[in-house]
Order: C-alpha cells, then structure tokens, then sequence
C-alpha cells in the first residue's frame, strides 16, 4: 500500500496538533491509513425523516432524524448546571432539544421560527420526548450538502473524544480523509488472486465500508477487508511454521528405552485409551523427524492428558534428556507433582518441584539436581523461568493451560538450552479446530477425544428456583452416602443491578440447612487471604467439610476424588466453556457424579440453548462448537481475549470461519510458489504480511 496513507493524521481536515493527539490517546489512530482502518461498527439512513409522533420508546434505542420548527427557547441553571433548551416541533408532536456544553456556540446558530433537519438520539423523560445534543442543520443547508452515501457510519468512540469530535465530527474528518487518500490506494492483492476469491478491488472496499452505496456494495467491502486482514494472520503463520520446519534443529529422540517400557507395561495406572495411544505416536513421530515439535494437545477434563505429557517426558528421559512441566498455579503444579512422583514410585526417575513458595530446603534440592543432571522431571508454576533455574540437558517442556501464560514467559523456556526443546501444550478448554489453527498459530493439532475407561458420564439436570427444597434433599442423600459437594457462585458482592445469589447469602443460608454439627461447610472464593483459602481447600479435600461454597476460582485444577456433585448457581450467568469446565471438578472417582445447574424463571434464548445443551452432552468440542454458533463474534471460550495476537480491526476469526479458510488455502498456495514473498508482484502481500506479523507479547504461535 502507498506509503501515503502513512501521512501523519494531523494533515486531515479538520484534524490538526490537538486533535490528532487526541485521537491517538483515545483510539490509537496516527496515520491517515489508521483512520481509513477506523471503520464503522453500524450506519444509519440519513435518507429517512422522522415524524415526531412516529418516535416510541423502541426508537429511542438509536439515532433519528426530523425536521421541525424551532417555536421557542430558555435557559436554566447557573454555572456549570446553566442548560439551554430549544422546543421545536411539528404537525405531529413536540420535542425538547437540551444543550448543557457548547451553549455559547449553539445559541447563536437556533433562531426561532426556523425549520431544521435534527438529528440525535431521543429519549423520554416523564413521558416527554426530549433530545440531548443533537446536530441541527438548516433545511437550506441540507438541500445544498451532497453526501457520499445515504448510510452514515457511526464510528466507535470513546467517552474522552466524544466531548470533542461527536458522531458527525469523526464522520467528517473520515469524509475528509477519504478525499486526500482515494487516489493514492494500491491494492496488495495480485488480480489473480482477487479474481479467484470473487474479491472487489481494495479501493472500491474503502468507500464502501465507509460510504455504503448498498447493501450489497457494503457486504462485498466487508468481505474484502475481513479476507485482507485474515490473509496477512495467515501468511505469518504459515510463514513461521515453514521456516520452523526448513531448520532440522529438534533434539532426535531415536530409542523407546527401559524407562518408558517399564512405566508401560507395569506401572500404567489403567490401560491407554486409543486416543491416548494416537496421541503419543503422534509426539513420538514428531520426536524422530529431527525437526522441534510445536504440538497442541486439547483433550475434555479427565480425558488422561497427564498422562500422555509424562509418558512423553519418559521419552526425553530414555534418551538422556531433562524434562519440566509448567503449570499455571501452586494448586495444580503441587496436584502433578503428587501424581507423577506417585507413578514415578520405585522407578530411577528423578522428580523435584519448583514453585515460587517453595521452601529453602525444597528451592535447593531441585535447582541442585537439575543443574548436575540428577533430576530428570522438574514440576513447577513460572518460578520455572528465573535465571537461576539453569538445567544440564532439557530436551522437551510442557506447558499446562497454556492461555494462562504470557508469551515472554513461554519463551524464557527457550533460553534454557543451546537449541529450542521440544514443545507440548496442553489445555482443556476445547476450541474448534479451525480456531485452533488461527488462535495456535504454528502448532500441530492433537485431541484426545475418548475418556478412561470406568468414568461415568456426568448427569446434568437444569433446576430453577421452585427447586430448591428438592436439591437440598439431594444434596443430603449424596453427603448421607459419604460424598461431597460443591455450590459454585457467580458474584462475591450483591450487584444493583442484577438479581444474582450473592455467595455470603448462599453461604449463611446452606449453613442454615445445613447445620453443624451434623454438616460441614467451607467456603473459598478470590478475595480471601491465601493462608484461609488453602486451609477451606485443605478442609475439603481430607473429607473434614462436606460442602464447599466457592466463586469460579475452583474452575482449574482441583482434584476432589469424593465430591459428586457440582451445584451451580445462576448457572445463566456463565459461558458455556466455564459451565463445563465447572463440571469437569466432579466424576473424577468412580461413582455417579452430577451436575445441577440452578437458574431464575426467566431466562434468554440464548441462555437457555446454553444450560439445554450443557445437559444434552458431555462433550466439550460439541458444546465449544455450539458456543461459535450462539456467540459468533464475541468471545468463545475466553481465547480471543487472552489469545489473539494480531490487531484484527473487522474480521473475527469465530465468526469468519468460512473465510478463514479460504485464507489458509490462498496462503498456502502463494508460500508454496514465493516462500519468501520477494517476487515483485507479491510487494504487496510482503506488506500485508508485516503489518499482521502480531503483537509479540501475546503472539501464541511463537512460543519461540
């Protein structure tokens, strides 16, 4: 693209020092071609006028356009609460106009008697419809305004910039940018690629996402600028993944030694499921090529992925490598530790942990022993990456729930050996493939889609209010047969504004029906001290307390054997990849677990296909994909949030699935052809590439 749309913003009409500063404080906006990247999130027909009498409280939802007759004008107040207020109307009603900013300016441009066209957003106010700061235009004015397009964009702001540049300003200085800018756009895309993916020419995608001439011209722009965007991800990644795979610099792991045959045939907890097996042929197959393994592995809660991580850290061990995995919390990091040296029992295999509250005495031991070779498998939370941790030989790292860890992080595992260790990441929050591939970047994709034989299905049922008698009554026969409960909560404070269980209320009212010394119950949520919170945990997993009312902080991670069942207030409240996240805490022992989502009366479409579908099936990749058709755009399962590392403006990699892709295709094909994009009809594709090469903190598919 023409380096003219680098032009400094502050050039625009309209613009200037102030404003410019502005509108990169609030929106990040420097250039001319930011703000052209600046496009509407909705538009508005400026060819419609409203009656006021055709104005309802339904329309006061968004901006409308009239024409009437100013009859009148005060003032009101002193000071800063001085207002000045314009009556106007016509054959059908009356509205009052508010200004309480700008009176000096605005007072002398109202004269009464005089017909406007106003525009702004109406609202009622005892029963009177009024308008605060609309944007007046005489008639003659409007007649001689010839507008790009019918549609007006309205543009996001922020509440900073609002009080300078309001919806007409900013739709102004675009106007006036597109003027400067409009004949200096180059189109990256070579025609034949355009012409095969039925694209419009770049140019005419500008105008129209900000000019719509129609529906369907603004549905083409969209398109176009979504394939752009999802385009220049994709050459990144498949870019990164080549120049990954031309470099033979992964550790070779060539034998299946007496580590691993020994832990196979006569420590193996329960026989492998066959997906288990698939999984760890695929690492061993990766661990041969001479290449470094980048491998994701999702599999539901409880599907064995510990297993499969410290069968392949056997790997490394057999061939005279360290292994470490990293887990995003003491909890979790101390629950692998007790497991793996548990398995580990009787076996040559040294184990330590890592955390950072581990002890002197335990800090030493491990940074010891992996230093001098003697510890073969270190466990820990980021306490991993200091300095100070220096191992003899790693060879290959795991990385649990890995969007809990930043990439700065990650990519401190690198700088532990002279040539990048082998890479294994796990997470049980199951995305959709084709999200995968875009939020994973560069890694290969292994699932884990079968439990260990001996779980039973959860049974999940959807009680309201009216219900509650009869869920206590459960939740006695469940504690009278020796079992546990969880209550999970929403909020931790009663929120105004929504009519949610506060977890203190739940508490005292369990604790009322369920009193001591017959029953005990703990609670823990996130605002508590550290030391309280562990001891309730610790009270919960030796059997001392049979309920445990808890906000979602025991979402990951905790590993309660005894607890069957899961009971989750406001159940409407949480997203589906949560819910199921929740429930994956109970049937981890071999009884009948369930899960009991608690809800209002009334609920939304969408909340109620969410708790119909939590009890419909238990498995996460059905509910993860049902979440990408319920949610579209927004943010499935949390990863876009955590995840994305690239400053997508338009496209989402949920919603454009379909474009998706097609993208990955194109880009595979132009890489195959131009691995380096230098021919001279890809300049411009190099261009789009460098602009998506992704925010390095967050850039999931260079955990190097």
């Amino acid at each position: 693209m023409s380096n003219y749309l680098d032009n400094d913003v502050k050039f625009v009409a309209g613009v200037g020092e102030a404003r410019a500063k502005l509108l990169e404080r609030e929106l990040g906006i420097r250039t001319v071609g930011d703000l052209l990247q600046h496009y509407p999130f909705r538009y508005i027909d400026r060819t419609r006028i409203y009656r006021i009498g055709e104005v309802t409280e339904a329309a006061a939802l968004s901006y409308v356009q009239l024409r009437a007759r100013i009859t009148g004008i005060s003032y009101a107040g002193a000071g800063r609460k001085r207002r000045f207020t314009a009556c106007a109307q016509d054959q059908t009603g009356q509205v009052e106009l508010v200004w309480f900013q700008g009176i000096k300016w605005i007072e002398k441009r109202v004269e009464v008697g005089r017909e406007y066209l106003v525009f702004g957003r109406p609202s009622f106010y005892r029963g009177e419809l009024q308008m605060a700061h609309p944007e007046l235009e005489t008639i003659e004015q409007a007649l001689s305004r010839k507008a790009e397009s019918g549609m007006q964009g309205i543009y996001p702001s922020t509440e900073g910039l609002g009080k300078v540049l309001g919806a007409k300003g900013l739709y102004q200085i675009v106007c006036n940018a597109w003027a400067l800018a409009k004949e200096h756009i180059a189109d990256p895309l070579p025609e034949s690629v355009r012409i095969r993916y039925g694209l419009v020419p770049l140019r005419e995608a500008y105008y129209n996402i900000h000019f719509p001439q129609s529906q369907e011209a603004l549905r083409q722009a969209q398109y176009r600028l979504k394939f752009d965007e999802l385009l220049g991800v994709q050459l990144n990644i498949q870019q990164r993944r080549t120049e990954r795979l031309a470099k033979s610099n992964g550790f070779l792991f060539p034998r299946v030694g007496g580590v691993f045959n020994t832990f196979y045939t006569e420590k193996l907890p329960f026989p492998l499921t066959g997906a288990q097996k698939r999984v760890i042929r695929e690492i061993r197959q990766d661990t041969v090529t001479g290449y470094q393994m980048n491998r994701l592995l999702q599999g539901d809660v409880g599907s064995g992925k510990t297993l499969v991580a410290l069968m392949s850290m056997l790997l490394a061990v057999d061939n005279g490598y360290q292994a470490c995995m990293m887990a995003p919390t003491e909890i979790l990091a101390r629950q692998h530790y007790a497991t793996i040296t548990r398995l580990m029992e009787g076996m040559d295999v040294g184990v330590a942990i890592l955390t950072g509250a581990s002890k002197a005495r335990e800090r030493k031991k491990a940074l010891e022993g992996i230093a001098s070779g003697e510890v073969d498998i270190l466990i820990g939370t980021h306490a991993l990456i200091e300095d100070r941790v220096q191992f003899a030989n790693l060879g290959f790292v795991v990385i649990d729930e890995q969007h809990r860890f930043g990439v700065e992080q990650r990519a401190r595992l690198w700088t532990k050996n002279e040539r990048p260790p082998h890479i294994l990441v796990m997470t049980a929050t199951p995305i959709p493939r084709t999200l995968a591939m875009t939020l994973y970047g560069d890694l290969d994709v292994s699932v884990i889609d079968e439990l260990p034989p001996g779980r039973r299905p959860i049974k999940t049922v959807h009680y309201t209010d009216a219900a509650r008698l009869r869920l206590f009554g459960f939740m006695k026969q469940e504690i009278r047969k020796g079992r546990q409960v969880y209550v999970v909560y929403p909020l931790i404070k009663e929120s105004e504004a929504m009519d949610y269980k506060d977890l203190t209320d739940g508490y005292e009212a369990i604790s009322r029906d369920f009193p001591l010394p017959e029953y005990v119950t703990a609670i823990c949520h996130g605002k508590m001290k550290p030391a309280d919170k562990e001891e309730s945990m610790r009270q919960f997993k030796s059997g001392e307390a049979d309920i445990l009312v808890a906000t979602s902080v025991i979402e990951v991670g905790v590993d309660v054997p005894n607890a069957t069942v899961m009971v989750i207030e406001s159940a409407e409240r949480f997203g589906l990849s949560q819910l199921h996240q929740l429930r994956g805490r109970v049937g981890r022992g071999g009884e009948q677990s369930y899960c009991i989502l608690m809800s209002g009366e009334k609920l939304s479409r969408e909340s109620r296909a969410r708790l119909e579908a939590m009890c419909q099936t238990n498995d996460g990749f059905q509910l993860a994909e049902l979440d990408l058709k319920l949610r579209g755009a927004g943010d499935i399962n949390g990863t876009q949030q955590s995840g994305m590392a690239f400053d997508l403006k338009i496209a989402s990699p949920t919603a454009d699935v379909q474009i998706l892709t097609l993208t990955r295709d194109a880009a595979a094909e132009l890489l195959a052809a131009d691995r380096t994009l230098s021919a001279p009809e890809h300049r411009g594709l190099e261009a789009l590439r460098r602009r998506y090469s992704g925010r390095e903190e967050i850039d999931f598919s260079r955990i190097s």
